[in-house]
């Protein structure tokens, strides 16, 4: 059996690795804002919501509350919110207000920290535990983005899983830090990587992707530790 965290569990990739990470007997919590769907799935996986805002800085203690001294085989780190129209063709720097870059700071890189620092003692409880930090290749050398705080808080997790890899090497916690392209994440996972593949023409990345690739990684040794994956889709000439 083995136990899971994921943040961000509420919907896109999140939702995806809710449904399609754990087998029966397995534990989940799942961290959100709101409830997530796959609370109402009945496979044999026991799964469990931690109601939580990660913009809040209290919310670190409510999921340590939750979890208490419990074994965690793998935690995954998937949370990036970005600029207010930041992918619009009007979109400037400019007019980010002030507030708002505090709020990505917060969730995106602060949040990242102190989560993962509290949830270390439970982790190291786990014979092969894995953290997997889902980042971007707006992360990137190059990547062509103007988004100032989303692109420099998924550089920074980059960082954030290169010091926290070096720090857990006596411990064999594999730090892996995923950064993909533009994901289908419209395409809800339960409909198929074929539907999603149907609606973007391949232009997208298809949520069963991902998991599959973050399953591969939890299903390795602790002789081994992948430290970064780049995974654009295939037709992405900016990434």
């Amino acid at each position: 059996m083995k136990s899971y965290l994921i943040f961000g569990a509420s919907q896109g990739l999140g939702d995806a690795f809710a449904r399609g990470l754990a087998k029966s007997g397995d534990k989940i919590w799942l961290v959100s804002r709101s409830r997530p769907s796959s609370l109402e799935l009945q496979d044999g996986v026991k799964r469990i919501w931690i109601q939580a805002d990660l913009s809040q800085p209290e919310s670190a203690h409510t999921i340590f509350n939750s979890v208490q001294r419990e074994r965690l085989d793998v935690a995954i780190y998937n949370v990036g919110i970005w600029e207010k129209e930041g992918f619009e063709n009007h979109y400037t720097f400019d007019q980010d207000a002030p507030e708002h870059i505090s709020r990505m700071i917060q969730t995106n890189i602060t949040s990242a920290i102190v989560c993962l620092q509290g949830l270390l003692p439970n982790l190291r409880q786990s014979d092969s535990g894995k953290i997997i930090l889902i980042g971007s290749t707006a992360g990137l050398s190059n990547a062509n983005n103007t988004q100032v705080t989303f692109v420099a808080s998924k550089f920074a997790l980059r960082g954030i899983g290169e010091a926290l890899r070096e720090h857990l090497r006596e411990d064999r916690i594999a730090v892996t830090c995923i950064n993909p392209g533009e994901l289908a994440a419209e395409i809800p996972y339960s409909e198929g990587r074929e539907r999603a593949l149907e609606a973007y023409e391949g232009t997208r990345i298809p949520l069963q992707d991902v998991v599959d690739l973050t399953n591969c990684l939890i299903g390795l040794s602790p002789a081994a530790c992948v430290k970064e994956i780049d995974l654009p889709a295939m037709l992405d000439i900016n990434a």
